[in-house]
C-alpha cells in the first residue's frame, strides 16, 4: 500500500508502515551482519588473561599497578598480583601497556532514542522522525556506547518511540547488534498536558504524538504502571515536575495520591521508580511518595537532600545535559565563559548532595549530547567537587547496587560477569582519562582491543 502526503507543500510518496518497518528491520539484521568483529563481539568467551598496567576494582579507592584478571567463560575468575594468577594453557592474553583496567562503566539515565539536540530540536526528532529510524539509531547509539567503555545503561524513555526499547535490549541480548546490557523503563508516565510535544505553541484541533504516556487520576496512573511492566518496563519513570506553572515555571505535576499510586504500583510490581524532578517541591513530593531515585533535582534544598539521605533514595545529577543546552540555546563556550546560572544552580545542588552524604550515581542524560561521550559526567562531577575516584564508584559499583545488580557486575572481583573496560592513562588520578577507551568486554566477550 502507497501511502501520498503532504510536506511542508511538497507531495512525496511513502511505503506503509509495515513495509517501512519490515525494511528497518532488514537493515538492521543486515548491519548486524556487516559490522567488523572486534565491534560485534564475536571473539568466543573462553578464557581471558588481561594484563594492563594496573588494575581499578572498585573495592577501595586505590588502582593496583602489575595486577592481572583472569576471565572464564564470561566470568571474572582471578584479580591479583600477575605472579598468583595462573591462565590455563590455551587462554588468550591481551597485554594493555599504559592502561587502567576498571569494572565496565555504567550510565544510570540515557535516552538512547534521542540525539543532541543542536542537530534536531527535541519537538522535531519526536514530531518528525519516523519511530523505525529512531530504532535505527538508537542500535547505533548502543553500539557507541558500548564501544566507549559503558557496558550498562539505564535506558530512561523512548520519548515518543513506544516500546521500542524492549526491542532493542532484545537485540542487544541475543547478539543481533553490539551494545550494553539494558535496563529499559519503555514509555515513561506523565501527567495529562504537562509534557511535550505542546500542548502550548501548537493549534488547539492538532493532535500531536506524546513524548510520554500521559494520565489523570489514580486509576489511569495504576493503569499505565501495569501496562509499561507487562511490556517490558524495567524501571518505571515519571515525570514529577515539569514547565507547568505560571509563565512556564516548573511545578509539581501530579497529586500526592496519583505519585503514590504510581509509586506503589510500580513496587507491588517489583519494578523500581526513577523520578524526573528539578523543583524542590518536586523532589521532595517524590520522596514522600517513595521513589528510588530521583534524576536532575538542580532546584533541592539541603533539607530536601537530607530526606533523600534518610530514605536512601539515589540522585542522579545530569550535570552534563545543563552544559550541553547552555551551550545550543544561551551561546555558553567551555573554556571561556564563566558557568551560567542554571549550570551554578546544578553544581551547587550536587555539592550540596555530595556534602550530606546521599547515595549519588552516574547519570548523564546522553541523548541530550552524543552517544559516546558518557565519559563527560564523571569529568562534570570531578569538577564540581567530587574526587576522581569517588566519580569512578558512582560509574561502577555504586551504580549497579542502584539498580540492585550489585551481585552481577560493577566490581572486578571473582565470580561476577566479566564488564570490564580499560583506558590509556589512569582516571583514578585524571577523569579525563575515560575518553579514552582502549579495550572493552562485556559478559566475556570482547568488543574493543588494542
Amino acid at each position: 500500500m502507497i501511502e501520498t502526503s503532504i510536506d511542508e507543500g511538497t507531495e512525496t510518496m511513502r511505503a506503509s508502515p509495515m513495509i517501512q518497518r519490515t525494511m528497518a528491520l532488514l537493515l538492521l539484521l543486515l548491519g548486524a551482519v556487516l559490522a567488523p568483529a572486534a565491534a560485534a563481539g564475536t571473539a568466543p568467551k573462553g578464557d581471558w588473561l588481561l594484563l594492563p598496567e594496573r588494575v581499578w576494582t572498585a573495592e577501595g579507592d586505590a588502582a593496583h599497578t602489575g595486577w592481572a584478571v583472569l576471565v572464564h567463560e564470561g566470568v571474572i575468575a582471578a584479580v591479583g598480583p600477575r605472579a598468583s594468577i595462573e591462565a590455563p594453557a590455551g587462554a588468550q592474553r591481551i597485554e594493555l601497556p599504559g592502561a587502567t583496567l576498571t569494572p565496565g562503566l555504567i550510565d544510570l539515565h540515557a535516552h538512547l532514542f534521542l540525539h543532541p539536540y543542536n542537530e534536531t530540536l527535541w519537538n522535531d526528532q519526536v514530531l518528525t522522525e519516523p519511530q523505525d529510524y529512531r530504532t535505527l539509531l538508537a542500535a547505533k547509539h548502543a553500539r557507541d556506547t558500548l564501544l566507549a567503555g559503558f557496558t550498562t545503561l539505564r535506558d530512561l524513555g523512548t520519548e515518543g518511540a513506544g516500546y521500542a526499547d524492549v526491542s532493542v535490549q532484545r537485540a542487544i541480548d541475543e547478539g543481533l547488534i553490539p551494545g550494553p546490557r539494558l535496563f529499559v523503563a519503555t514509555r515513561a508516565i506523565v501527567a495529562t498536558a504537562s509534557y511535550g510535544p505542546g500542548p502550548r505553541g501548537f493549534r488547539p484541533d492538532l493532535e500531536l504524538p506524546g513524548g510520554a504516556q500521559e494520565v489523570s487520576g489514580v486509576d489511569q496512573a495504576m493503569a499505565a504502571v501495569r501496562e509499561q511492566a507487562a511490556r517490558g518496563a524495567d524501571w518505571i519513570k515519571l515525570y514529577g515536575d515539569y514547565r507547568v506553572g505560571p509563565g512556564g515555571a516548573t511545578a509539581p505535576t501530579f497529586t500526592p495520591a496519583e505519585l503514590k499510586a504510581l509509586v506503589d504500583t510500580a513496587h507491588q510490581l517489583g519494578r523500581p521508580v526513577a523520578v524526573h524532578a528539578a523543583s524542590d517541591a518536586g523532589v521532595r513530593l517524590a520522596a514522600e511518595a517513595g521513589a528510588d531515585s530521583i534524576e536532575h533535582g538542580y532546584g533541592a534544598s539541603a533539607a530536601t537532600f537530607q530526606l533523600l539521605k534518610q530514605k536512601g533514595i539515589a540522585y542522579e545529577p545530569t550535570l552534563t545535559a545543563v552544559e550541553a543546552t547552555e551551550q545550543y540555546f544561551h551561546h555558553y563556550v567551555p573554556g571561556r565563559d564563566p558557568p551560567t546560572p542554571r549550570m551554578q544552580e546544578a553544581a551547587h545542588a550536587f555539592r550540596t548532595a555530595l556534602k550530606l552524604g546521599v547515595t549519588i550515581g552516574n547519570g548523564s542524560d546522553v541523548g541530550v549530547f552524543a552517544h559516546g561521550e558518557n565519559w563527560r559526567e564523571p569529568a562534570a562531577m570531578v569538577a564540581a567537587g567530587m574526587t576522581p575516584a569517588q566519580a569512578l564508584h558512582a560509574a561502577t559499583d555504586v551504580a549497579a547496587k542502584i539498580l540492585r545488580q550489585q551481585a552481577a557486575f560493577g566490581r572486578i572481583a571473582p565470580g561476577l560477569r566479566a564488564d570490564l573496560a580499560a583506558f590509556a592513562g589512569d582516571p583514578g588520578t585524571q577523569i579525563g582519562d575515560l575518553a579514552h577507551p582502549v579495550f572493552v568486554m562485556k559478559d566475556g566477550s570482547v568488543y574493543r582491543r588494542p
